[in-house]
């Protein structure tokens, strides 16, 4: 229970650092000093004492797509497996509750841009359905690729079956499927070459486009969730590779830091928790 509250906080938190990191390497990349890694959570702070203002005409779908977008990143910011595998949803924890979870929150955001009648909400919104029919498939069968060999679609018990043992799912289709996750990432969170973020012109706009009658608190519950998703979704691109490189560090711990795994044949098991050699990784007929 501490766990899972302590990620939820976690990722709600630190999301609108992370896109600020992102902002801040790309300005250094393209020679400008950049506004820093906490601006995102100025901005917030900025729009949270606004005024909230809705258009003309707008009726409740308007006004509860900021709310459904927002608690749906919260919610599979607490059942995804993403600091902790012990989380009291842990059964609502499913690839495909995952994937209806991160869908829901796109359908009422497209909605609701739909909901002002305006030229570019529309627009936006049928862009973002296009889109969101070729991520969310993708996203299933991504990880799904790995759910086949563990057994179960809970992420939490995929994870735990990654980490403690990683070799069982490294393969030719889990590296496709971290491929096609990296590409769908790209597409849900709407950067480049997707979409533009950082523009409003007609040509790039998909999630802007849908965006551009909120303001205030709205707009900031916008932002924040959007941070989140994007948080989300790194976290489980992370998950796929984390433990193979987990792997790797403590095969090299064991290697050089072991007294006697110069002599273990084959090398010791990456899924050990600690450095050292075991009788088990000795050849039949001889003892440590």
């Amino acid at each position: 229970m501490i766990g899972a509250a302590a990620q939820v906080v976690l990722i709600g938190v630190g999301s609108p650092f992370l896109v600020g990191l992102m902002r801040q390497v790309r300005a250094r990349l393209e020679g400008r000093a950049g506004a820093g890694i906490a601006q995102p959570m100025r901005d917030l702070r900025k729009l949270l004492r606004k005024e909230p203002i809705a258009p003309h005409g707008t009726g409740w779908l308007f006004r509860a797509a900021p709310l459904v977008l927002a608690a749906t990143a919260l919610v599979v910011a607490a059942v995804g497996p993403f600091a902790t595998t012990d989380s009291p949803l842990d059964p609502a924890a499913d690839l495909f509750a995952v994937t209806a979870l991160l869908a829901l929150g796109t359908v009422a955001l497209a909605l609701g841009g739909l909901d002002t009648g305006t030229a570019f909400g529309g627009m936006g919104a049928s862009r973002e359905m296009t889109v969101m029919a070729l991520v969310e498939p993708t996203i299933l069968l991504a990880v799904f690729a790995l759910s086949i060999r563990v057994g179960s679609t809970n992420l939490g018990q995929i994870a735990a079956s990654v980490a403690e043992d990683p070799l069982s799912v490294i393969s030719p289709v889990s590296l496709l499927a971290a491929v096609a996750l990296i590409i769908v990432t790209v597409a849900e969170t709407g950067r480049i070459p997707v979409d533009n973020p950082a523009t409003h012109l007609e040509l790039t706009m998909i999630h802007e486009a849908m965006v551009l009658e909120y303001a205030g608190p709205d707009l900031a519950l916008i932002e924040w969730a959007s941070a989140m998703r994007l948080t989300v979704l790194l976290g489980l691109f992370a998950g796929r590779g984390g433990s193979r490189w987990r792997c790797r560090w403590r095969w090299r711990c064991s290697r050089s830091r072991s007294p006697c795994s110069a002599r273990c044949w084959p090398p010791p098991r990456c899924s050990w928790p600690s450095c050292g050699c075991n009788c088990s990784t000795w050849p039949a007929g001889r003892s440590c």
